[in-house]
């Protein structure tokens, strides 16, 4: 997945309208962040982008490659297309933004569309990460899961460590 266009999203998302109050950071670490972010990048790790990224490191077999790899072109251009809708609304906020008087309206307008196209590119993933989790053997699952609690473990002692 590409991550520039969700980023972007993020922190134009986080840009206050005219008249609001002024964006706080515990918003883009709030609770909604902090519950899903997690579940999300675990998922991620079933993506089949990323198995066959480790395929010496789970041991998958010919076969495993084989439904993985199709799995991944067959959801690749669903998941582009999203994403560079996204982009193109993104492109279009920033544009609306910087206007001498943005136009409030214009900017929701590209914010909802850039944040659907964001959740079709999300689901294309999650979808095939499900799909892409049952190519797995119980072996396999397991190994990733410690993978990701490794990464959650890390990411949470962070959290900790940078936490003011």
């Amino acid at each position: 997945m590409n991550c520039p266009p969700v980023v972007a999203l993020l922190v134009l998302a986080a840009v206050p309208l005219a008249g609001q109050q002024p964006a706080r950071p515990e918003m883009m670490a709030g609770p909604m962040m902090h519950e899903m972010g997690p579940a999300m990048i675990k998922m991620m790790l079933y993506t089949p982008h990323h198995l066959l990224a480790r395929r010496d490191a789970l041991g998958l077999t010919t076969d495993q490659v084989d439904r993985l790899t199709a799995l991944r072109e067959g959801t690749q251009a669903g998941q582009d297309a999203a994403e560079a809708e996204a982009q193109a609304h993104v492109r279009e906020m920033e544009q609306v933004a910087s206007a001498p008087k943005p136009d409030t309206s214009a900017l929701k307008l590209h914010f909802q569309a850039a944040h659907n196209a964001m959740g079709k590119a999300h689901w294309a993933m999650l979808a095939s990460a499900v799909q892409a989790r049952a190519v797995l053997t119980d072996a396999q699952r397991v190994r990733v899961q410690a993978w990701a609690d490794s990464m959650q473990a890390w990411a949470e002692q962070h959290r900790k460590m940078m936490k003011p």
